[in-house]
């Protein structure tokens, strides 16, 4: 079986940051861990099979079926396959506004 080599952007590596900073500071350490670890396997599993995620509504909606996301509930994780690689773009929660969210994000709009 194909492995894909799976990269998280910058941003989506200070997403991680910013989500463990929270729980941490609100439910403490070892649910910042818990979190962590599940969004890891989640993204990780990319490597076997990268186009199983749905493409983000938000995007359908703009007529963009580049981007696809796995989830760790209620994290977002969005990624884009190019060829043999698999690039996380942001990991967010989807109680966020997603649709400004990934316009500023990944369409750099």
């Amino acid at each position: 079986m194909k492995r894909y080599a799976v990269e998280l952007t910058e941003d989506a590596l200070l997403d991680l940051d910013d989500i463990a900073d929270y729980i941490s500071s609100h439910d403490g350490l070892e649910r910042a861990e818990h979190v962590g670890r599940g969004i890891e396997k989640a993204y990780a599993s990319l490597a076997v099979f990268p186009n199983r995620g749905p493409h983000p509504r938000e995007l359908l909606e703009m007529g963009n079926r580049n981007f696809r996301e796995v989830h760790f509930k209620p994290y977002r994780i969005i990624y884009r396959v190019y060829g043999h690689r698999v690039v996380v773009f942001l990991i967010a929660d989807g109680r966020r506004d997603m649709r400004t969210l990934l316009t500023s994000r990944v369409l750099g709009a």
